[in-house]
């Protein structure tokens, strides 16, 4: 693999896994509101969670 693939492959899979974290630990899998402005509010807190949860990890 050549060093500019290895390290979009590195930035992709960075966000790959944080996709799945908000998914499937944040609440982002299960969204029970409708509305536009009802499900970014939604997706904004768990992404504040997983902000949050990744601060605590880093300095915790």
């Amino acid at each position: 693999m050549a060093p500019h693939e290895a390290e979009l492959y590195k930035i992709r899979s960075s966000a790959e896994r944080a996709n799945s974290r908000l998914k499937e630990d944040f609440g982002a899998n299960h969204v029970m509101v409708k509305g536009h402005t009802k499900v970014s509010l939604h997706l904004m807190f768990g992404v504040i969670t997983l902000f949050s949860d990744q601060l605590l990890r880093l300095f915790g």
